[in-house]
């Protein structure tokens, strides 16, 4: 950046925004292919690189897969490497992600939320995020612009942190809040900078240096590629606790907050819960208010981070409640049910055994109406009475 960024106040897009966090990251490298509706994001960054303001290469690439490649390869040379995409951008550059991830590689991608199914859906959906959960990268969720700015920036700092050193995606609706214009505190690049500072203090990860001989992506055999396995493993089960960290650090330096790994709300006295993550958030929350001045003692987990799964502080939040359910935008082929709520359900040897209800929503662009999470919360309600309920609702 030739000229300081003075903190501000902007109304933008999600996309806007994620683009402003990652030009105040001071990316090395960034490899840029448009896909509706991630595009307006790359673009805003080349004419954040065109204006002098975004001091980096930026590397226009024939597709997604090299897109990928070439983050993954920039990263590996010790550059802070960047890039985007969404929905068939995302299953387009799947092998890469493996390398990527296999390689250790501190990348951060957004990944804007778009169906990717064999029915052609130009529309909003989670089913992109869940066809990559196995890859090996750490995914976060966001719930609206603010938060993709915040998250973005935290996602730098997660991916970089010397035991972490996993490439990250950054979650958030395509359509509903790629789109969405509202107000957005951008902080100062030297307030960013500054927190990402300690990453500097943190010692030098191994890169690929000319004239150096190093090995890398070689093929894995027996008990060596069972290590690295294994250490990829435990760093990702190291990502729970260092997310909750850089939240805290996060609200320090920021003054906002998001929880860590979920975000509580009217849980602490609830007698049942709905988990959700996403834009739809925002509705259940007015939804929630609402049914608590009627009376009942219900409360809203969002999920933030989605890989590695938080196991604990999901069961922290849901034990001891009288019915759970999970709201998912996307589905669980094989498992008739939500992706989430297979996940919310095999933590039941933790949380004891409770009624448990999925309800697909939201697929298409379908709105989640405040209608529909009422009936939903209703039929929690009933589920924790003891009357019969059906385990999955899809709804219109």
């Amino acid at each position: 950046m030739n000229a300081p960024i003075a903190k501000s106040t902007k109304v933008i897009t999600g996309n806007a925004a994620a683009a402003y966090a990652a030009m105040l990251c001071r990316p090395d490298v960034v490899s840029a292919y448009p896909i509706t509706p991630q595009s307006e994001l790359v673009e805003q960054l080349a004419k954040f690189h065109a204006d002098g303001v975004l001091d980096c290469e930026y590397v226009t690439v024939e597709g997604e897969n090299s897109a990928q490649n070439v983050v993954c390869g920039a990263s590996m040379a010790g550059a802070r490497a960047f890039t985007a995409t969404s929905s068939y951008g995302l299953v387009y550059m799947y092998d890469a992600m493996f390398n990527t991830a296999g390689y250790r590689a501190p990348v951060v991608m957004v990944n804007v939320n778009r169906e990717p199914p064999g029915i052609h859906a130009v529309c909003s959906g989670q089913q992109d995020m869940i066809s990559v959960r196995d890859t090996g990268w750490v995914q976060l969720i966001a719930s609206n612009c603010q938060e993709i700015l915040d998250l973005t920036i935290q996602a730098f700092r997660l991916a970089e942190d010397y035991d972490i050193q996993l490439p990250v995606i950054v979650n958030y609706d395509g359509y509903y809040l790629s789109f969405l214009a509202e107000a957005v505190n951008i902080p100062a690049d030297n307030e960013v900078d500054g927190f990402l500072k300690v990453l500097e203090t943190q010692p030098e990860r191994p890169k690929l240096t000319p004239g150096q001989a190093q090995g890398c992506g070689s093929h894995g055999i027996g008990l060596g590629y069972v290590e690295l396995r294994r250490k990829h493993m435990d760093a990702m089960e190291r990502v729970k606790a260092k997310v909750d960290d850089i939240d805290t650090e996060f609200a320090k330096a920021f003054g906002r907050s998001y929880g860590g790994q979920v975000e509580e709300y009217k849980t602490e006295d609830a007698e049942i819960v709905l988990v959700t993550s996403g834009s739809a958030a925002g509705t259940a929350r007015a939804v929630v208010d609402a049914k608590r001045e009627a009376g009942m003692k219900v409360g809203l987990v969002r999920l933030r981070l989605y890989r590695p799964f938080p196991v604990q502080r999901l069961a922290e939040c849901l034990k001891g409640k009288k019915a759970i359910g999970v709201l998912d935008r996307s589905i669980a082929f094989g498992w008739n049910c939500g992706p989430l709520y297979q996940e919310v359900k095999a933590i039941t040897p933790e949380i004891g055994i409770v009624p448990m209800l999925s309800f697909i929503d939201g697929l298409a662009n379908m709105d989640i109406t405040k209608e529909h999470i009422g009936s939903m919360i209703d039929n929690i309600q009933s589920a924790a009475r003891g009357e019969s309920y059906e385990e999955v609702t899809w709804l219109p």
